[in-house]
């Protein structure tokens, strides 16, 4: 799967602001402070896609059961509060044999009503799994479509076609998932402006169509292979076509664009992904995996071998840390919350800026990002100012 650093990438108006900012906080509508989240890693894929930067591997699956094995005694050592959000991302989860994610699934502690997400490959999708997931517990799908277009699939390094993306979509609904997403992916090399709409039109047509999609542009990622091959790199004019394209198509269809990268219809939005949006406090399992904690961040072992051994003599999974200061958590407060559709205080922008000319406009004592501000967030999130309150 690919997921940029916002997040569903798992997962941040066409309703009424108060009924909206419910439904992304939540069960009983939580506030930041009283939400929690899990994610938990599996790093195992059939063939690493070569833009991908994750940690994944292709050569480890003889660790399925050793690893399940290591997460569960890190959940079981951290004693964690009820999740309210639980997302199982990768890598490939449903590579994994049923059993032992849903076995693995079974340890995490979760508040009533907890949204419960597990990504998966379209091949790798059966009823049957749908059905084990859905009897343990998981109440949403991020499905990994990325194109439906033959030579943009290849050219992806994607091994499924748009027959399997339509037999998933119906697995998950004849298994009773209310809820999913679909991830797709623009900006790949020979991708055209009209494939991209048969991937968008492709998508939106499925049964059931998705209430949640995911839009990213193909970034480049140092390390990768796509990273050593310019030729193939993506155009910035031509990813910014593709998601006015996507922005049109899928507002059209009446999904609201409440992050940059993410549509849903009303009550389908990620919560996981709004937790990390909001800086809320989660914890990662398994090896790579980010934890955060009122303002402290670390992350694990990157490896799965030296997250298994790790966990097998009692040490410490944990690789490194970071302790943020007020400041660095305000601004990043800001950036976050300008990527949403509620945007930032009107004070953390200078509104008699020209340079913010158009990218901008006031929504009450908020300013939001207009769709050409959106195709330029990191250049509006530069001028931001941290004098300003960030609620």
């Amino acid at each position: 799967m690919t997921r940029p650093p916002w997040g569903e990438r798992s997962e941040g108006p066409h309703v009424a602001e108060e009924a909206f900012h419910k439904a992304e906080r939540g069960p009983a509508g939580r506030p930041p402070g009283e939400r929690f989240g899990v994610y938990v890693h599996i790093p195992f894929c059939s063939k690493r896609c070569d833009y991908c930067a994750f940690a994944t591997w292709t050569d480890r699956h003889h660790l399925h059961a050793e690893y399940i094995a290591a997460c569960r005694a890190e959940l079981t050592a951290a004693d964690l509060v009820p999740a309210t959000s639980v997302f199982v991302g990768g890598g490939t989860p449903s590579l994994i044999e049923p059993l032992l994610l849903t076995g693995l699934l079974a340890d995490v502690r979760r508040a009533p009503g907890a949204e419960v997400t597990v990504e998966c490959n379209p091949d790798n999708v059966s009823l049957a799994l749908m059905r084990t997931y859905r009897d343990a517990g998981v109440n949403r799908i991020s499905l990994g479509v990325q194109s439906t277009v033959p030579h943009v699939l290849e050219s992806l390094g994607r091994e499924h076609d748009r027959a399997a993306v339509a037999s998933a979509a119906e697995a998950i609904e004849a298994a009773g998932f209310a809820s999913f997403n679909a991830d797709v992916i623009y900006g790949a090399a020979g991708e055209s402006l009209a494939d991209w709409e048969t991937t968008l039109r492709d998508v939106l047509a499925l049964a059931p169509s998705p209430p949640h999609i995911s839009a990213y542009g193909l970034t480049v990622e140092a390390g990768t292979p796509l990273a050593a091959q310019p030729a193939r790199h993506p155009d910035d004019d031509d990813q910014a076509s593709k998601y006015l394209l996507a922005h049109q198509m899928l507002t059209d269809a009446g999904l609201a664009n409440y992050e940059i990268s993410n549509w849903a219809r009303p009550g389908h939005e990620c919560r996981h992904n709004a937790l990390y949006w909001d800086q809320g406090n989660y914890r990662g399992i398994g090896c790579a995996a980010h934890s955060h904690a009122d303002g402290r961040r670390w992350w694990n072992h990157h490896t799965p071998n030296r997250y298994v051994d790790a966990v097998g003599s009692g040490a410490t999974t944990e690789s490194g840390n970071e302790c943020l200061d007020a400041e660095t958590r305000e601004v990043e407060a800001l950036q976050l919350c300008l990527r949403t559709r509620h945007g930032v205080p009107a004070g953390a922008l200078d509104e008699s800026d020209p340079d913010l000319a158009g990218l901008v406009e006031r929504q009450g004592e908020r300013l939001v990002l207009t769709v050409a501000g959106k195709l330029l967030a990191n250049e509006v999130a530069l001028r931001l100012r941290t004098s300003a309150p960030t609620t």
